[in-house]
């Protein structure tokens, strides 16, 4: 963090955004059906499918 303070226009636009994400509600969706089971694999890089890796 620099050692001056932030600009007025800086400190309002960071308050904005504080507000709305307090405003902001949860998604509402349902769960998903059919998916795979275990660790999200776009999380972890690779997606393995029936013994065969893709890397993204």
């Amino acid at each position: 963090m620099p050692d001056q303070p932030l600009p007025p226009e800086a400190q309002r636009a960071l308050a904005e955004a504080e507000a709305r994400r307090k405003a902001a509600r949860p998604l509402d969706l349902p769960p998903e059906q059919g998916g795979r089971q275990g660790p999200e694999p776009v999380r972890f890089g690779d997606y393995e499918l029936n013994g065969r890796a893709i890397d993204f």
